[in-house]
Parts: structure tokens; C-alpha cells; sequence
């Protein structure tokens, strides 16, 4: 059957003047010409950048009308521009990227067909190689294996940023992460209501150009007390003390057949 998917994207972004017309170019670019994708919108949340990203992203807004940019008026951190930007989407399925050029859209070609199959409600993509400095990669792998330890699961890329959700699920997810954490916190959540990720491979690239907007051992402290926040939150629901979510009861509309 030939069908179509609709696709969101919901992309974070502060001071990412050097790259943002570029990585949008290229999002709307493969969303227009790909024949697996049906309506589609790109979502941008403006994290209170004190560069041109707000201008640029106008600019972008004037030539491509299904570009939606939200903006905080100050910098609130990465967790509350992810939240904010996919609140703001509205279709069946979301990508979730960041505005740096790291995670290639041209991924979405391994997930769209096992969307297309029904497979999952969540995708999950492992980075075949990282491409970022040794020390991130130490931290991200040593993040992952104690947040797999904790909630039982055998994640290859735990903290992975490219997430393709089912859209009423992503939205109803009560994310709290204010910082850099939020895609550890989005695998954590959804696991949390029963819904297990289906990892796809995906290509990793080097940053396009400006720099991350936190230091890393002030990241890496706040990591590490994340992820035994959210084991310990998984503990409490475990033995009753919390109650679980309730997204669970979401359940996918059927991929719609492509007009003819």
C-alpha cells in the first residue's frame, strides 16, 4: 500500500546563527521532496538567543510558510525549548533534531517504512559513531549504561536526541528537565508507560559550526544527578509509592493512504 506519513519536526535552538539557515534548508528540503511524507511542519523553539537566530529564523519564516518558530524571550535551557517545541507541533507523527546539523533528517529514511509497518510508536536512533569529542562520548556512554542499569533496559544509545514519536503520545509526555538532559529524560519517560523504543542506526555528524551552550563538568554534574533522579522516580513507581503515567492508553491512528 502506498501511504504517506505526517511529519513534525521539533527542534530546539539558542545561538545557532552559523548554522540554522542551513540545517532548516536542509529539513524542508528532504520533507518537500520525499514521496513517504505527507504534510509536514518544521517547529523551531528560539531558546532567547542573543545572536542573529531570531532574525534568521524570520527570514526563513518568509519563504517557508510551514516553518513555526516559538520563542522565549530568555534563555530557560535546552529541556524547556525541546517541551516547547514539541508542545507547539500538531501533527500524527514527531522528529525531534537539534538545530546544530548533528542529526542528518535523511535518517527518517530507515524509520518512515517501519512506521509505515506499524512497528512502534517510538524510535530511538543509536549513533553508529559519535561525533563529538572523547570526553562527551566517555560521559554519554557512562550516563547511558547506569540509566539502563536502573530501568532494566538494554538501550544501545540511551541519550540519544533523534526520537520519531507517535505525536499525541510525545505531547502528553510531562517532561521536567530544564537543561541538556531532556533526551535522556524522553527514553526514561516513555519507558515509564510501557512503551518500549525501537532503535534504528543513524549517522552522527560534526557540529556545523558555534559551540555547546553549557561547560561540561557543570553538564556532566547535572547529568549524573539526573539520571539518579529519574532511577530513583523509576524505583518509587516500581513499588507503588508514585503513580504511573497515564499517556499509555495512546494508541496510533492508522498511516493515511497517499492521495492519488
Amino acid at each position: 500500500m502506498d501511504s504517506a506519513v505526517d511529519i513534525s519536526v521539533a527542534a530546539p535552538a539558542y545561538n545557532e546563527a552559523e548554522t540554522i539557515a542551513a540545517t532548516v534548508s536542509e529539513w524542508q528540503e528532504y520533507l518537500e521532496n520525499n514521496p513517504a511524507v505527507g504534510d509536514w511542519e518544521i517547529v523551531v523553539c528560539d531558546d532567547g538567543s542573543g545572536d542573529a537566530t531570531g532574525e534568521i529564523l524570520a527570514g526563513l519564516r518568509a519563504r517557508c510558510p510551514r516553518l513555526v518558530v516559538v520563542t522565549h524571550h530568555r534563555n530557560q535551557g535546552a529541556g524547556a525549548a525541546i517541551a516547547t517545541a514539541i508542545a507547539h507541533t500538531r501533527l500524527d507523527w514527531v522528529v525531534l533534531l537539534d538545530s546544530d546539523g548533528q542529526f542528518p533528517i535523511a535518517n527518517l529514511d530507515r524509520v518512515v517504512p517501519r512506521i509505515r509497518a506499524g512497528e512502534a510508536m517510538a524510535f530511538s536512533g543509536a549513533r553508529i559513531r559519535k561525533a563529538d569529542g572523547a570526553a562527551y562520548r566517555w560521559g554519554s556512554a557512562a550516563s547511558g549504561a547506569v540509566s539502563n542499569l536502573l530501568h532494566g533496559t538494554r538501550y544501545r544509545d540511551f541519550n540519544s536526541i533523534f526520537k520519531v514519536v507517535y505525536g499525541p503520545l510525545f505531547r502528553a509526555l510531562p517532561l521536567e528537565s530544564g537543561g541538556m538532559n531532556c533526551s535522556t529524560e524522553i527514553t526514561a519517560r516513555v519507558a515509564e508507560i510501557g512503551h518500549e523504543w525501537v532503535e534504528v542506526p543513524i549517522e552522527h555528524r560534526e557540529r556545523g559550526g558555534g559551540r555547546r551552550g553549557w561547560r561540561f563538568w557543570r553538564g556532566a554534574r547535572d547529568r549524573a544527578l539526573f539520571v539518579v533522579y529519574l532511577g530513583f522516580r523509576h524505583w518509587l513507581l516500581r513499588r507503588g509509592v508514585l503513580r504511573p503515567p497515564t499517556p499509555g492508553a495512546v494508541t496510533p491512528a492508522p498511516v493515511a493512504e497517499e492521495a492519488r
